[in-house]
């Protein structure tokens, strides 16, 4: 499985590690707009986040290698200008807009985009919708966003069991890149149609900023059920440099108790074949999760129910590390059926 990986940012970089890590497929190219190559060796070897790597690429020519990997660097503008005759599968973790119908084109046998996409042949998210998978129908997939890789898999449990009449979802979430160090003008968004956001333009690092969030928006591409006409949703965006948080609130059709929901969740982290759920009782902070590859990790020191049906959840996650691991994780599945088949 010789996959090429478009974009080494944050994401692209997670996925890399991961995957060098795990062993879980060989990723043989990388196409970035940095056309330094020493300077992207050393931005995959050294990471203010998750540390420096301990066998650490040097720039060769036109790839980087270290002693058990040696990966060729592109520097094209679109997957079209590449010649993917010895590429099996595509990992988009550009964050650019892409055109659906032009990636259907390519020669390979799939394109995995790391952002929601209404027009991908398919939207998936561990824990929900995984089994829908078919490389037959499938050729561009979205592996979702952190925010709703985090959130769908507790929302279905919920919904399976006690039916989820309305709510209100909060994800409070660290920094990003698009985002400035100190005040200045206004930022806009090509890939979310804004042109001009102001609370964007004020200082990351100095100030919690309120924002709209994508996330329930993203969770309907995957399940169609959940949806903005009655979960509605907002954004926090904090100083710190990984690990989100989301403040749940449902309001049930069923009448349950939080021994019964604590119950379910612990079922489900028992039986799951991903790592996707984790409960947690402990007095854990954010800087705790920092790394950890589970994405729907439910603490239960803020698991509560009033009235019967109105259900209080917060969800911990990894945006970049724990979301690239699930990336990671649905690629593999891919390779485990054309192994298997």
């Amino acid at each position: 499985m010789r996959v090429l990986l478009n974009g080494v940012g944050r994401i692209g970089k997670a996925i890399l590690r991961i995957t060098l890590a795990n062993k879980v497929f060989d990723i043989v190219a990388i196409n970035e707009l940095n056309p330094n190559i020493e300077s992207i060796a050393y931005s995959i070897n050294y990471d203010s986040t998750y540390g420096a790597m301990n066998d650490k690429f040097v720039a060769s020519g036109d790839c980087i290698e270290n002693s058990t990997s040696k990966i060729a660097i592109f520097n094209h503008g679109s997957l079209q200008e590449i010649n993917l005759q010895n590429i099996d599968i595509i990992i988009d973790a550009s964050g650019s807009k892409v055109d659906i119908k032009a990636l259907k084109q390519l020669p390979v046998k799939a394109i995995f985009l790391t952002h929601p996409n209404k027009d991908a042949d398919i939207n998936v998210i561990l824990g929900v919708n995984e089994k829908s998978l078919n490389l037959n129908v499938h050729k561009v997939i979205s592996t979702s966003s952190c925010n709703a890789t985090a959130l769908l898999p507790v929302l279905k449990l919920i919904d399976d069991h006690k039916t989820i009449a309305c709510g209100d979802i909060v994800t409070i979430h660290p920094l990003l890149n698009h985002q400035r160090v100190l005040d200045s003008g206004c930022i806009g968004s090509q890939n979310r149609g804004v042109a001009c956001n102001l609370e964007f333009g004020r200082s990351a690092t100095q100030n919690i900023i309120p924002s709209q969030t994508t996330t329930i928006e993203a969770c309907s591409y995957v399940m169609k059920s959940i949806h903005s006409k009655f979960i509605s949703s907002s954004s926090l965006r904090v100083p710190t440099n990984t690990v989100g948080a989301i403040s749940v609130t449902l309001f049930l059709k069923n009448p349950c108790t939080k021994e019964e929901i604590i119950n379910l969740c612990q079922a489900y982290e028992k039986d799951q074949k991903f790592d996707i759920l984790l409960n947690n009782h402990e007095p854990l902070v954010s800087s705790d999760f920092q790394a950890q590859r589970y994405t729907t990790i439910v603490d239960h020191r803020f698991t509560d129910v009033k009235a019967e049906k109105m259900l209080k959840l917060l969800i911990w996650y990894d945006n970049e590390w724990g979301y690239a691991s699930k990336v990671a994780d649905i690629v593999q599945k891919i390779f485990n059926i054309r192994r298997e088949s």
